[in-house]
């Protein structure tokens, strides 16, 4: 089951929409290019067509996304370059464009994982980056570096920009990684609980990713959470199947689950007690790892990220966000989160304050579901 929250932009005049799968993993912002498209998944009417707005190699921000080691640039006067792998092994290759005042890519060579092509023809990137969109609206004086998000698990949601839509209590908060992996936003250490007892696993560190439908542990965390729910289901009506492909691990009852509020009774919670912040946890229900299939079974939906290349790496995935709003606020360095009616705007137990602080909000969708977010427009 793979889920894309999105916004709708409108590019370019005359304006034409694209749906963009909402990234806090990559603070790259791109857009299927007609440069001519490898592997764009609409037809060539509805793709972005660049104009001569290239960047140069020599640009400030051109020189900021560059590593020395990875530079591809010739001369200061070359068009500056980009190429993203994510963590699903997919990946986008193209150019950085200047859209009057906002920095987005022209992605014209696109690799997507697994057998369905995304109904997105883009991401927006909204890590901690110099390059991420609300970098970049920070640094115009527009709205202060804080972006957050609230996914419902009914489809839609809503993202802001800014700090009015945070509630001053209630939120659950956690400091952000001092060697936090670039333009990732990262938290830890933390350790992994079950049932409210510690497993043992400790030190783990966790980048929130809206990107990623799924959650990916280390093959230690990994393991050992699998082997305690295995054990605890011992003696229950719900058996492993192997019959059922959707994931790794899925569990078959007597007759099909039609959601997981069908099974849930038979899990346990989890969470993620978080070392550098006094009695913080993020508290996971059933409902955050667990997804029902096409067949009717209830599957696992952590996956052991050892193997597909993450290594160490853990990820939190956008099912296990779901229902709550996260906040990662830059101007503080903290992550924070809290249980949230994502089908509507909070109402905010503060007054909007003055100056740039004002939030700039949009609502999500899941695959058809879309609504504009803003617009950007060629002179």
């Amino acid at each position: 089951m793979e889920m894309y929250y999105s916004v709708s932009i409108n590019i370019g005049y005359p304006a034409k929409r694209f749906d963009l799968d909402i990234d806090t993993g990559s603070d790259l912002t791109w857009v299927q290019c007609d440069a001519p498209c490898t592997g764009c998944t609409k037809p060539r009417e509805y793709l972005y067509k660049p104009k001569n707005n290239h960047l140069q190699c020599g640009d400030p921000l051109c020189v900021a996304f560059h590593s020395s080691a990875s530079d591809p640039c010739k001369t200061p006067d070359d068009q500056c370059d980009y190429e993203v792998e994510y963590a699903d092994q997919g990946s986008s290759l193209g150019v950085m464009h200047f859209r009057i005042f906002i920095l987005i890519m022209c992605g014209y060579d696109q690799k997507y994982p697994g057998p369905n092509t995304p109904p997105t023809t883009g991401v927006i990137g909204l890590g901690n980056g110099k390059a991420s969109i609300v970098s970049q609206l920070s640094r115009m004086g527009l709205t202060r570096n804080v972006v957050g998000h609230c996914l419902s698990g009914q489809g839609g949601g809503f993202l802001f920009f800014g700090d009015d839509l945070v509630s001053s209590s209630g939120v659950m908060w956690t400091p952000m990684s001092r060697n936090s992996m670039e333009n990732h936003y990262s938290s830890g250490p933390a350790e992994l609980v079950f049932n409210g007892k510690s497993t043992g696993v400790k030190g783990l560190s966790l980048v929130f990713d809206s990107g990623s439908s799924y959650t990916y542990f280390n093959s230690q965390a990994y393991k050992a959470v699998v082997n305690l729910v295995r054990n605890d289901l011992d003696g229950k009506p719900i058996k492993e199947t192997n019959e059922d492909k959707s994931l790794p691990i899925c569990w078959k009852g007597r007759k099909p689950f039609k959601s997981v509020g069908d099974a849930k009774n038979f899990f346990k919670p989890l969470a993620l007690s978080f070392i550098n912040a006094k009695n913080v946890q993020l508290q996971l229900s059933p409902e955050d790892y667990l997804i029902v299939s096409k067949h009717g079974n209830v599957c696992f939906g952590i996956l052991n990220g050892s193997e597909v290349g993450l290594g160490n790496l853990n990820i939190i995935g956008d099912i296990m966000l779901l229902d709550k709003m996260l906040i990662y606020d830059n101007e503080n360095q903290r992550i924070g989160w809290a249980p949230a009616n994502c089908n509507r705007l909070p109402n905010v137990d503060r007054e909007y304050s003055e100056g740039n602080s004002q939030p700039i909000a949009a609502n999500l969708g899941i695959l058809e579901q879309h609504c504009p977010a803003y617009a950007l427009y060629d002179q």
